[in-house]
């Protein structure tokens, strides 16, 4: 009987993720780290080639993202980049994985090796020492820029030692407290870390953590990963007072934006307009629709002091339980109907005999006290 031939006509749909990756590497990755490794292993099993606008277009990240993932995972021993004579990245080395020196911490793990720059189709001779390599990914880019190789604000390493550290100063236990009150839960290991990233990068003060905190759970925020893109966007923007962090944040709020405009102005709020802001959507608790129309009502109405005629507006709306512009509307025909009653109520002329209150006599009570007299 003749040998039988077996295939299939699909290709494997499905890419195999380490457990070591699992277990040791992505717990203290960010999300766009872990997202350009999986892809480039995805992009590796398929035999397909890549580059990093082409990862930054698929995860709405910026080709800094991207480049700073790299250097991410090459610090930690995961891949290698070569590079050409023009500083071009012309390939990817994937690693094979390896356990942390059975401590289970990659700050231990030695350094990545380096590439010393060659032609493009060249190989380099450092790629000799190199331990062994799962795949080549074709890659041709323009070379990195300088300041995402070597940037400020990346989070280091922190030690379980350093941690320890961390949490015995004085400040800390109060400041941890403070934001598990914010959070509602107590504080992981990798969530202390990046509070000392705060502290110990960035240079917050206690103030300015404890007001990033506050500002990312009132947007309904409690997830570590934005709080901490939040921190380095402002500290790439020189804040570090909360008096700047809530000027800024006003600046790109949609909401401050529109009460703004809608009150005619086009300028930041101050502290005071601010406060008026966050009562009528915070403590009022009121929509935007509301809150807007008081705005039209206010710009129809004066000129001067509308944050206060808006407030009366608002404070008014609020004692009547307005909760949507339907009560509103109600509100406004009670009120016609009250003028038109008003207006059809027939009018005593005005002289001297009835400017003063009127009192109102029962008559047949003053007889009889007189006849009982």
């Amino acid at each position: 009987m003749a040998r039988l031939t077996i295939y299939k006509n699909n290709h494997d749909d499905s890419t195999v993720i380490s457990n070591l990756f699992i277990d040791e590497y992505m717990k203290d990755a960010n999300d766009a780290q872990i997202k350009v490794y999986l892809y480039l292993l995805r992009m590796m099993d398929a035999h397909q080639a890549t580059s990093v606008s082409d990862i930054a277009d698929k995860f709405n990240h910026t080709e800094k993202d991207v480049l700073r993932a790299l250097g991410y995972w090459e610090k930690r021993q995961l891949l290698d980049l070569d590079y050409d004579n023009s500083q071009n990245l012309v390939g990817i080395h994937i690693r094979e994985l390896s356990s942390k020196d059975g401590t289970g911490d990659e700050c231990n793990a030695p350094a990545a090796s380096s590439f010393v720059p060659v032609p493009a189709g060249e190989v380099s001779s450092s790629q000799n020492t190199l331990p062994a390599v799962k795949a080549v990914m074709p890659f041709t880019v323009p070379a990195p820029d300088k300041d995402a190789a070597s940037n400020p604000y990346e989070k280091p390493c922190y030690s379980a030692d350093q941690l320890q550290e961390f949490k015995k100063r004085q400040d800390t236990a109060q400041l941890l407290f403070i934001t598990e009150s914010y959070i509602g839960k107590p504080l992981t290991a990798p969530e202390m870390k990046t509070i000392l990233y705060f502290m110990d990068v960035l240079h917050f003060s206690d103030d300015l953590i404890d007001y990033l905190i506050q500002y990312c759970v009132d947007k309904g925020k409690k997830d570590f990963k934005y709080i901490e893109k939040v921190a380095v966007n402002w500290a790439e923007q020189g804040i570090t007072t909360p008096k700047q962090a809530q000027k800024a944040s006003a600046r790109y709020d949609k909401n401050i934006y529109a009460i703004m405009n809608g009150l005619g102005k086009n300028c930041s709020p101050t502290a005071k307009e601010l406060e008026f802001i966050t009562r009528w959507t915070k403590d009022y608790n009121f929509p935007m629709d509301i809150i807007i129309e008081a705005c039209e009502r206010t710009v129809l109405a004066t000129d001067r002091h509308r944050f206060e005629y808006a407030e009366s507006i608002l404070s008014s709306w609020k004692k009547q339980n307005v909760h949507h512009k339907t009560d509103i509307l109600q509100i406004d025909s009670m009120h016609q109907q009250r003028r038109k009653t008003s207006a059809a109520a027939p009018k005593q002329a005005a002289n001297r005999f009835n400017q003063f209150t009127q009192n109102q006599y029962d008559f047949d009570i003053l007889e009889q006290e007189l006849l009982s007299n």
